[in-house]
């Protein structure tokens, strides 16, 4: 896919360098050419501009991209005038980042197809990490309900799926397994290679380095960890 990002501060950096690492086109635009250097080599295109200026912004190819993502973060009134300018311009798949509750709030007006919100995601990701004290993945369903990834604790090592009794004793329903096994690849070299076992037969025993996905409510992952 090609994509454009405005906006090449850490969060900005960070996407485009990840998009471009993973095939994808990615068009860099900042109005400080510094950053622009920093990552040009990385990416398909870089463009030093002031894109809050309208005749500015015109000379990017904003109708034959996938996904134009506004990133800028520091400067409230220059997130919003550019996203005002793309909406204005037409441009039909427009993300944009939001700081704040404010700037979400304003950004939500102008009903872009995506609000990106980093530094919230990123502080409930600390959160949940002291709340349960280990590193847990997880996809929010809405304000109660979760799928979360975790490592099986080491006093499940051995225990079969009907014998943790998640479902009964903590309505925590198991939807997945991920598992690390050794392959070789086409050297000959040993490497670990993780795959997901889906359909968890009753008998199926935890295996250490194993992740279960679980999905439940928040305060049922709370009273589970709380028990451990």
């Amino acid at each position: 896919m090609k994509y454009i990002i405005i906006g090449l501060g850490n969060f900005g950096y960070v996407l485009a360098e990840e998009l471009s690492a993973l095939g994808h086109e990615v068009i860099g635009v900042d109005i400080t050419e510094s950053r622009v250097d920093t990552i040009k080599d990385k990416i398909a295109t870089g463009f030093v501009l002031d894109a809050t200026d309208e005749t500015s912004l015109s000379v990017l190819p904003l109708n034959s991209v996938d996904v134009v993502i506004v990133t800028i973060g520091e400067n409230f009134g220059a997130s919003v005038r550019v996203v005002a300018l793309l909406k204005q311009k037409q441009v039909k798949h427009l993300y944009a980042r939001a700081i704040d509750a404010v700037h979400k709030a304003v950004l939500e007006a102008f009903g872009l197809e995506m609000i990106l919100t980093p530094e919230e995601d990123s502080a409930r990701n600390i959160v949940q990490q002291l709340d349960f004290g280990t590193r847990i993945e997880y996809f929010r369903i809405d304000s109660d309900y979760y799928v979360m990834m975790f490592r099986v604790p080491e006093k499940f090592i051995d225990y079969s799926v009907n014998q943790l009794n998640l479902n009964q004793e903590f309505s925590l329903k198991i939807i997945g397994l991920k598992r690390a096994g050794k392959v070789s690849n086409f050297l000959g070299v040993s490497i670990t290679d993780c795959h997901i076992v889906n359909e968890l037969l009753e008998d199926e025993k935890m295996e250490k380095d194993d992740e279960l996905v679980c999905y439940g409510k928040y305060t049922d992952f709370q009273a589970f960890w709380k028990a451990l």
